[in-house]
């Protein structure tokens, strides 16, 4: 196993390199940025970023996406609405925002820095890239933890049931509010929270921004739970719905397809009870293929899939922020988020191959090639 693991960890970094070329060169085509986002704010033109248009702009080397700076007036023309604009102006952003140098230099220096975890500033918010991820941190956890606790939770005892009571009336009213759920947009579904239970035509009983009350620090710690929870009920009963229709079809087709097999006639005809059964044989053996689907559905439950639910709710999250990112053009965050969660996802997959081998011995990944 350990030869295992460390030719996985070898293999992210090929990885990583890929993810992170890819995106770049699609951002050399995009139109729109961040100098762009600049010219727009000054001209009155509009633009997605409170545009930082003086100091050091931080690690300006980090990134770097827009092509080299060009002498006399034909730097202007790179631009669009830039015409008119002092071309030492706008050579000058160009420095702020690294584009001065060839784009395989920039690369170079970004890949540099994210080994080392340097993601540099944020273009147009004078914090550091790690703080701001930081600061978003909180929430994103709280709706990703939470939302995959609660969805597996309820999600796998309840498959499990349907499975054991297959063809029954329980299992087939709980497939049509199971279907019906599944249908639903999560995001619809959180608007009509929002409008019966958050102040909207009905009741007001649920808060409708942030993590916490504007008095939590003066609360007592049971207060202070509450308050926690009460804020977080209704993101997660609206995250929830597709998490938790998916997740116990998966499981009741899987212990459908394990039940049916010839070891568990076997177990059963040597005596053993349907509990020894289900949990003792079929359980580990059925619950592979959930265990396979963890890590996307953290991933997604932790950065994705909250975007539409952190806005609807008010909730600043790393779903929010890397969308507001990427319409402000601000590529320190945007390729910060990429590498993070993409050393996260890949990480989160190896914990997932390792899982398997404690669930089922039979599995032995070093006799396969990777």
């Amino acid at each position: 196993m350990g030869a295992y693991i460390l030719r996985r960890l070898l293999l992210m970094i090929p990885t990583l390199f890929g993810i992170m070329a890819i995106s770049f060169i699609v951002v050399q085509f995009a139109p729109g940025g961040p100098v762009e986002q600049v010219i727009a704010q000054i001209t009155g033109q509009g633009g997605g970023a409170d545009a930082r248009i003086s100091g050091g702009g931080g690690d300006l080397g980090n990134q770097g996406f827009n092509g080299s700076s060009i002498e006399g007036s034909n730097v202007t023309s790179k631009y669009r609405g830039a015409q008119g604009l002092d071309p030492e102006f706008i050579a000058s952003l160009e420095k702020q925002f690294g584009f001065d140098k060839p784009p395989l230099e920039r690369f170079g220096m970004m890949l540099w820095n994210y080994a080392r975890f340097d993601f540099g500033e944020s273009y147009f918010r004078d914090i550091s890239v790690v703080d701001l991820i930081v600061e978003k941190m909180p929430v994103s956890i709280s709706l990703g933890i939470w939302i995959t606790i609660l969805s597996y939770g309820i999600s796998i005892p309840l498959g499990i049931r349907k499975a054991v009571k297959d063809g029954s009336a329980f299992d087939v009213w709980t497939s049509g509010v199971i279907i019906i759920a599944y249908a639903v947009p999560g995001f619809l579904f959180a608007i009509l929270l929002m409008v019966l239970f958050a102040g909207g035509s009905f009741f007001d009983w649920f808060p409708l921004r942030g993590l916490t009350s504007d008095n939590w620090e003066s609360l007592s710690w049971p207060a202070r739970i509450l308050d926690y929870f009460w804020h977080l009920a209704l993101p997660l009963t609206a995250m929830m719905l597709s998490a938790f229709a998916t997740t116990t079809l998966l499981t009741k087709n899987s212990f459908l397809d394990e039940i049916r097999k010839q070891y568990v006639i076997t177990a059963r005809a040597k005596g053993l009870s349907e509990g020894q059964v289900l949990y003792g044989h079929v359980f580990r053996n059925a619950m592979l293929i959930i265990i396979a689907g963890f890590p996307g559905a953290f991933i997604s439950s932790f950065f994705t899939g909250s975007l539409l639910i952190e806005s609807i709710f008010s909730l600043d999250g790393l779903g929010l922020l890397g969308y507001r990112s990427i319409i402000d053009r601000d590529y320190p965050v945007v390729f910060a988020n990429l590498y993070i969660f993409s050393l996260l996802g890949l990480l989160i997959s190896l914990i997932s191959d390792i899982t398997y081998t404690l669930i089922d011995p039979r599995i032995d990944f070093e006799r396969r090639d990777v």
